[in-house]
């Protein structure tokens, strides 16, 4: 993702990568050691998103939009409000609330938390992202106080709608962004590249 945001140019289309992450911890720029109460095998890897600590696993969707924010006239706590309300759209076709929490960024159905939020800005540019919980353990999430907060509880998709599908819920979360920001959307051309390119204006 640094890589990617430090080589684009101005004619670079922007891209949304999708994927699920083998078990760890990140910790982001704020992050307190306090807050890994025993990570115990999972691997602790440090970031430079914003945030505090969280668990990507197998089972969670994690959408790295790498946008070129000057270019869709979009500041960055504006597109924090688009990704939630995509989520918040998402579960509302599914029949359920989300909502969410002042200064907590994410999303939350019932108090607990379906989907962490966590970005990075770099010459006008976005990377990082978010992680929706649709079919995860979330047993992890015990061994930190996730984001930050002790005790947060955590929920996933799956629970609150059985037999629900992780290729459902990517193209939904894809269709409705894009549809958000004002952007034309289609799958890279390769087929072992997950990447969903974006493109259009605001």
């Amino acid at each position: 993702m640094r890589e990617f945001t430090d080589a684009r140019t101005a004619e670079t289309r922007d891209e949304l990568w999708l994927l699920e992450h083998p078990p760890v911890f990140t910790q982001g720029l704020a992050g307190k050691p306090e807050h890994l109460l025993a990570p115990g095998d999972v691997p602790v890897v440090q970031t430079d998103r914003g945030g505090q600590v969280t668990y990507h696993g197998p089972g969670q969707l994690v959408a790295y939009p790498l946008l070129d924010l000057d270019r869709l006239r979009l500041g960055v706590r504006c597109l924090v409000h688009e990704l939630e309300e995509t989520v918040i759209g998402q579960l509302a076709d599914y029949g359920l609330v989300g909502a969410r929490k002042d200064g907590a960024p994410g999303v939350y159905v019932d108090g607990a938390k379906i989907a962490s939020i966590g970005l990075k800005v770099r010459r006008g540019c976005t990377y990082h992202g978010l992680a929706f919980n649709v079919d995860l353990d979330l047993a992890p999430f015990g061994r930190i106080n996730p984001c930050g907060y002790a005790g947060q509880a955590m929920t996933r998709l799956v629970d609150r709608l059985p037999g629900i599908g992780m290729d459902r819920v990517r193209d939904d979360f894809v269709a409705r962004l894009c549809g958000r920001l004002g952007l034309d959307c289609r799958r890279a051309e390769a087929d072992d590249d997950p990447h969903a390119l974006l493109s259009g204006v605001r």
